[in-house]
């Protein structure tokens, strides 16, 4: 995941050389392989280049290819094969040598202009200078994988995938975004996918695109999740034949490299796609999990254990039961851009990618199987019955009946009083909001809109659309708030380690083809990966039904006597505009989930006010040690 930056000076002014050199010098810790800028007048690019593709090691950037057209990107483009097929036929001429992903891009708009991303597809954050139309055109992967961050400063514009390189410019203010805040202490994320936690600093969401011109800001939206009927083959095999053609072109695309770590757990998802890496890469992989011993009932140590074996690979567990909440194990994994991703279990979480980057600079995660493949019968029932589709509902139940070997879940009528909203969900507030800054944004309101989808702008077309009905588990995971806070809690932006994670799930052309299959069978209980996968898991592995943790390792961990340091913190004297602390109860006192998380949110907004300002990366371990010595005291 390389870094990228660009200044644009909109009055005409001359870019401050220094200035960039210093914002692209800043992201050495996710572009270690080379760091180049470019200027031309008023615009200028910067790139921190981290090579994790065989293709990327002639890859230089910025990139031009007539010296008007310029980028700066941080891309994986998967499909190469077809999308040279097609670029070839509108240049009408051979592209040899094969391009790398740069040069690709730079072809494709050359081609289509902005329209280019609508061919592109993997997992990118670019920028496109093109001197002749004085444009800058900017654009984020479908589904967010990659960053994108900018700013109008000061007649500025400036941009990159680092929220905290744009914040070596001193133009740029250190204010916060109140709502933002908000957001955080209600619902552990910012539920505005537009904006950051920062007043200055804008977040492009995933699937859109940015055009400045003449001073002016666009933003588009050039993907939405396609509807249409679902598609139907005359034989069953097909349905899995499909699937595992596009899954293993979503795990080789991904590959590209010589060695590989998964992040693997006993379930189907990560085992799966291990199993598959194994034979692409003639078994260099490396499987890694996190499992509990003692701590909470949990059997990942036995399944994970099983499925490496079977699979052949080796597998390098990490006892989470030796974790405490916000365990710093190392120089700056306490150190976050923005406060959600200050997670209480950050000790075992970077533990596990720094064994990932010990490996290699690649990754491979399960993510999010669940959301395509899992989708509860009852959705796709209760669709049926509302648009009195009988023949739809009777075949659908009677797939389900085959291949599960079960009737339909009893919850069937209490999910279509769901589908037709005749249930209400009820919301979590914490008594110790700060009146006045509730009332300033209006956080009540807010909360309400969260909480009570059917208040919220929007909702009922969202609800009356055929996805929604076909498939609303996976249209909301599409629409979830939850996927831009995890993918860039994966980021080096976060992380600060040269390793790149990829999601074969979450591809386009596996993602678009699973909306469109019959939900029943196929998508129920990961029916079509236990079909695809059926010759080559260990049966303990393929039939095992989807397994949740059996408590949460946090609250667990909060309710422990050890923790009493979390309740006895130095307070920042920013926290009181948000938190009025004379009513948080402790930890102890806590009695519900919803209250426990909240009040761990408190301790990590305080940690992060406190420490927010982007600093060196090369923190010493002295404030570490300094952290652990204040834990032991107050324990």
């Amino acid at each position: 995941m390389s870094g990228i930056v660009g200044i644009v000076n909109l009055d005409g002014a001359p870019i401050d050389r220094d200035l960039l050199r210093r914002m692209t010098d800043y992201m050495a810790f996710r572009g270690p392989d080379a760091r180049e800028v470019w200027i031309d007048g008023n615009v200028g690019l910067g790139h921190a280049m981290l090579r994790t593709t065989w293709e990327a090691e002639t890859e230089k950037q910025p990139l031009t290819k007539d010296g008007k057209v310029w980028l700066t990107a941080d891309a994986r483009i998967d499909g190469r094969r077809e999308l040279i097929e097609k670029l070839e036929g509108k240049l009408a001429r051979s592209l040899n040598p094969i391009p790398n992903d740069a040069e690709l891009i730079l072809r494709a708009y050359e081609v289509w202009s902005e329209d280019c991303v609508n061919h592109l597809i993997g997992d990118f954050a670019l920028a496109i200078w093109d001197s002749s139309a004085r444009r800058l055109f900017c654009a984020r992967d479908h589904f967010g994988v990659k960053p994108f961050f900018f700013a109008r400063v000061s007649n500025s514009f400036i941009f990159s995938n680092t929220l905290n390189t744009l914040r070596q410019d001193p133009r740029v203010s250190d204010a916060l975004n109140e709502v933002a805040i908000g957001d955080y202490l209600l619902f552990g994320l910012n539920q505005d996918l537009s904006t950051t936690t920062f007043r200055d600093i804008q977040r492009l969401p995933a699937g859109h695109s940015l055009t400045l011109s003449n001073s002016s800001i666009t933003t588009r939206r050039y993907w939405t999740p396609r509807i249409s009927d679902p598609v139907r083959f005359r034989d069953r095999q097909t349905y899995a034949e499909r699937f595992t053609e596009l899954l293993t072109s979503a795990v080789e695309d991904r590959l590209r490299t010589s060695r590989v770590t998964v992040s693997m757990s006993g379930g189907l998802d990560s085992t799966s796609l291990a199993a598959i890496a194994c034979d692409l890469l003639n078994h260099n992989v490396l499987a890694c999990s996190i499992v509990y011993d003692t701590l909470i009932p949990d059997r990942e140590r036995h399944y994970s254990t099983v499925a490496a074996g079977h699979i052949g690979i080796p597998i390098t567990q990490l006892n989470a039961d030796r974790y405490s909440l916000f365990d710093e194990q190392a120089a700056g994994d306490m150190d976050q851009p923005e406060p959600f991703l200050l997670s209480p279990l950050t000790g075992q979480f970077n533990d596990l990618l720094r064994v990932c980057a010990n490996f290699g600079r690649v990754a491979l995660t399960g993510y999010d199987g669940d959301a395509f493949m899992n989708e509860p019968p009852n959705s796709h029932f209760a669709s049926s019955a509302k648009n009195l589709r009988l023949k739809d509902l009777l075949t659908s139940m009677g797939w389900y009946v085959l291949t599960q070997r079960g009737l339909p879940p009893i919850g069937f009528r209490t999910r279509i009083k769901q589908m037709l909203g005749k249930q209400r969900s009820e919301s979590f507030y914490p008594e110790w909001i700060d009146r006045e800054f509730e009332t300033r944004i209006n956080l009540r309101e807010r909360c309400d809109e969260v909480f009570l989808p059917q208040r919220r702008k929007g909702a009922k077309q969202q609800a009356s659309s055929d996805l929604g009905e076909r498939r609303p588990s996976a249209l909301h995971a599409l629409n979830s708030r939850v996927w831009a806070s995890l993918f860039e809690g994966y980021d080096p932006g976060a992380t600060k380690l040269h390793l790149e994670i990829r999601h074969p799930f979450v591809d386009l052309r596996l993602v678009e083809y699973l909306l469109v299959v019959p939900a029943v069978p196929w998508c129920v209980n990961k029916h079509i990966l236990r079909v695809a996968m059926k010759d080559r898991l260990p049966a303990a592995v393929l039939n095992r039904r989807k397994t949740p943790l059996a408590g949460d390792p946090a609250l667990q961990l909060a309710r422990d006597t050890g923790v009493r340091w979390l309740d006895s913190f130095e307070v920042n004297p920013q926290l009181g505009s948000f938190v009025n602390l004379k009513l948080r109860r402790s930890l102890a006192d806590e009695q519900t989930p919803d209250g426990l998380w909240a009040s761990l949110r408190v301790f990590a907004l305080n940690h992060w006010l406190t420490n927010s300002r982007p600093v060196d990366r090369r923190t010493t371990e002295n404030q570490v040690n300094k952290n652990r010595e204040y834990k032991t005291s107050i324990a």
